[in-house]
């Protein structure tokens, strides 16, 4: 494999990707209170959809947008739903 300008960005941006998921997912185990650890689910959900994304980057396929598409709706309307029952619980 040839390395190029894109394969540097790519890899980097795959690190930078992967610091910031241990990050967000030491918030959800450590969280002070419940509303940090639904914004690190949040953030999971968002690293997570960029993965995906520098992940079809990398193999040149367009399919792999539905999936991030699928995934942002269900991290927006769980966080919703969990906010709205802890809105609800207090």
């Amino acid at each position: 494999m040839e390395i190029s300008f894109l394969n540097i960005v790519l890899a980097l941006t795959f690190g930078m990707l992967l610091l910031a998921f241990l990050l967000a997912f030491l918030r959800l185990l450590k969280g002070p209170n419940m509303s940090d650890r639904i914004v690190a689910m949040d953030l999971i959900a968002s690293v997570t959809m960029a993965f995906i994304l520098t992940y079809s980057v990398l193999v040149k396929k367009e399919i792999y947008f539905d999936i991030v598409i699928i995934i942002s709706l269900v991290s927006f309307i769980g966080t919703v739903a969990v906010s709205s029952y802890l809105k609800q619980k207090k």
